[in-house]
């Protein structure tokens, strides 16, 4: 239908706002049916569309009223063709209100743009809310591309409990004898690694009871903001951030506490690409991303692109006693490469997230392994391997959330993975991370309302 409705557009001789007129009823044809059909898909076409009218008017050397008008009539003509409204619900469940209000209560609480997506009883919910992009009008889209973090981190466990099924890797085993060339203490374990109680020093850096602060690699938190913007292209070897975090002093004795270490998760893909031969994306696409076809995440290595249709990112700094805001969608992940760099949608990471907690990803044995619970110190909240288990008042969720610069991301589920929660987000960032509170209540505002029955408290706005 929409190829015949394009067929009877006559080109000449028209103006860009005759041509505008005449394109928008095929436009808005086909909209309708990609709603019908395809709702994730029409969201983002939608934002994509939006996207190129205002790169096209921004690009214009002179404001072009007519350009602005044509984009104008495209939008309100999506709109209408059901586009349009913060967190347009999709799929085969009915609208949820309760999590449109959520995720528009996180962007009031300071997010530029949410993308959530639940699965459950009820079936799949897909919305989103905000912008793509600071200064423009489409919505994120809800099916993008996002940097998802430290969820990076439950895939490179799963590689690891998958290789100990293959009898390639021993979860009880010290480090030192898969990867000698760092001088690793001897009693440091794989499964240490991955339940962060091995003790090594944080290659980012690490902040100590005492409030003493030592600075590792140049991030963009505390004073070293500028320093990561001058910096965020430069490429970072895996071997010179273990090197550097072991030139520091181990925060305790191996097993005998819980510290949130990036460089664990970096000597775990190391210790993947030992014992396999092969590169850590060849492994994540052996036994993750073939067998359960996902083609929407990517491990990026030192590219600093991010596929399209995906929203933006930003930090804000001050530079010579000047407050300066840089779009950062694009930076070189390799400072994060520790379980922090891949790529990922909501689609995905509900693939991903809801096979391994039904049991399709990992044996029954190492799934346990990997949900038991060793404590953080954190209320209500333990770490397994290479995943978070929180207590709440109506069960068990299973979960990791992944922040970088600008973006983040969420995956929670029941043990059983009948129930899903999903999300991207994009952010301002700074230096001071005024944004981590928030993120941490947006996550919990979420988790209540998706596993819990409703929220408990609002999301509070930053200052």
């Amino acid at each position: 239908m929409l190829a015949a409705k394009a067929n009877d557009i006559d080109l000449k001789g028209k103006t860009v706002a005759e041509l505008a007129d005449q394109v928008l009823p095929a436009l808005t044809t086909g909209m309708n049916l990609l709603r019908k059909q395809a709702p994730a898909e029409a969201d983002n076409f939608r934002g994509t569309i939006v996207l190129a009218l205002e790169a096209a008017q921004a690009h214009q050397s002179n404001p072009n009223p007519t350009m602005a008008e044509m984009a104008r009539k495209i939008t309100a003509a999506l709109d209408a063709a059901g586009m349009a409204g913060v967190g347009s619900g999709a799929g085969a469940g009915p609208d949820r209100p309760e999590l449109r209000k959520a995720i528009q209560e996180i962007v009031d609480s300071g997010f530029v743009g949410v993308s959530l997506r639940v699965n459950d009883e009820r079936g799949e919910w897909v919305g989103s809310a905000g912008v793509a992009k600071l200064g423009g009008t489409a919505k994120p889209p809800v099916n993008g591309y996002v940097r998802i973090g430290s969820s990076s981190k439950t895939f490179i466990a799963t590689l690891v409990l998958q290789l100990v099924a293959e009898g390639k890797i021993g979860l009880d085993t010290p480090v030192a004898g898969y990867l000698p060339e760092f001088g690793l203490d001897e009693r440091i374990t794989v499964r240490m690694l991955l339940q962060h109680t091995s003790g090594v020093f944080n290659f980012s850096g690490e902040v100590y009871d005492d409030g003493t602060v030592v600075l590792g690699i140049p991030i963009p938190y505390g004073s070293t903001g500028k320093e990561w913007v001058d910096n965020r292209f430069r490429t970072y070897r895996p071997e010179e951030l273990v090197r550097l975090a072991l030139s520091k002093p181990a925060r305790f004795e191996p097993g005998a506490g819980w510290s949130y270490s990036n460089t664990n998760y970096l000597l775990a893909r190391l210790l993947i690409e030992k014992v396999t031969g092969r590169s850590f994306a060849e492994e994540l696409q052996r036994l993750i991303l073939g067998p359960l076809g996902m083609s929407g995440t990517v491990a990026p290595g030192t590219s600093t692109e991010i596929p399209e249709p995906h929203a933006h990112a930003y930090y804000r700094y001050e530079d010579a006693g000047q407050d300066k805001t840089v779009d950062v969608t694009r930076q070189n992940p390799s400072w994060s490469a520790a379980g922090g760099d891949m790529i990922s949608t909501t689609q995905d990471l509900h693939t991903f997230f809801s096979a391994l907690n039904a049991g399709k990803v990992l044996r029954a044995g190492l799934l346990t392994e990997m949900r038991t619970p060793h404590p953080t110190g954190i209320p209500n909240m333990a770490y397994g391997l290479g995943v978070f288990v929180q207590d709440t008042d109506h069960g068990t969720v299973i979960a990791h959330n992944g922040g970088t610069v600008g973006s983040a991301a969420l995956m929670c589920s029941t043990p059983d993975g009948s129930t899903t929660l999903t999300a991207g987000l994009t952010c301002v960032d700074d230096a001071d991370m005024s944004i981590a509170a928030a993120f941490q209540n947006a996550q919990q505002r979420l988790v209540n309302e998706v596993f819990c029955g409703g929220p408990s408290d609002p999301v509070q706005p930053t200052d």
